[in-house]
């Protein structure tokens, strides 16, 4: 089980959970939550990547703590961070660097985005070297972000999502293929937004799984993760 800490931003202080080692040379893995806020279903998220042998960071993009529990105040709670973008920049290099001074200045990292928190699991690589790869959970966006970088992308996206049509994730897609990225997106049947997280009426085990095993085998890959089995054949 990971812990939540105080994150230093500037001149104030958010929270941040995490989970996992974080011995020099560890792959690392920022997780960027949905409009709800750094909720249980988040916490839970980063544990199951530690147990997959990562070291994850976990910020609260909303600076509060706040938590949301109906779609009208995270519906709030977002369009707030959004009017004020500049500090949620600021909470996800603090993140970022706060890993990577743990884990060494070689370290690889990726973004994984729920929803909300997609947008700067795509911005994130663009603003520093060490992340090399974005994980998208039902989220997207859209800018001169989708060409600014070239690292790889992983999305995985719902059958019937009212946030993201299905149009619009192929456009999303055709247009980072058009940039040159390599790009894997999955669409998961019979699945609505939020499909892989445990506290909301959408949530899918079967597909959660899937993508989650989706997700470790795309983040080895990436990041060039090292288990000690292979370390240390026979």
């Amino acid at each position: 089980m990971g812990e939540f800490e105080t994150l230093t931003v500037g001149d104030t202080t958010t929270k941040q959970y995490t989970a996992g080692g974080a011995q020099p040379g560890a792959q690392g893995v920022l997780v960027l939550h949905a409009w709800w806020g750094l909720n249980d279903d988040i916490a839970g998220f980063a544990d199951r990547l530690a147990s997959a042998g990562f070291a994850v960071v976990a910020p609260d993009l909303y600076g509060d703590g706040h938590v949301a529990t109906t779609i009208e105040d995270a519906e709030r709670s977002a369009k707030a961070a959004d009017a004020d973008e500049d500090a949620v920049n600021a909470i996800v290099l603090a993140a970022i660097d706060r890993l990577t001074e743990r884990l060494g200045p070689t370290s690889r990292l990726a973004a994984v985005g729920f929803s909300f928190g997609a947008h700067w699991a795509m911005w994130s690589p663009s603003q520093r070297d060490q992340v090399v790869a974005s994980v998208l959970y039902y989220g997207t966006t859209d800018g001169e972000v989708l060409t600014k970088s070239s690292v790889p992308v992983l999305g995985h996206f719902a059958e019937n999502d009212p946030y993201e049509s299905t149009e619009w994730v192929d456009e999303f897609e055709r247009t980072l293929r058009s940039a040159g990225r390599d790009v894997e997106i999955h669409r998961y049947p019979g699945t609505g937004h939020w499909f892989a997280e445990p506290s909301r009426y959408a949530y899918e085990p079967a597909a959660a799984d899937l993508a989650f095993d989706r997700t470790v085998t795309f983040l080895r890959e990436q990041l060039a993760f090292v288990t000690s089995a292979s370390a240390h054949p026979g």
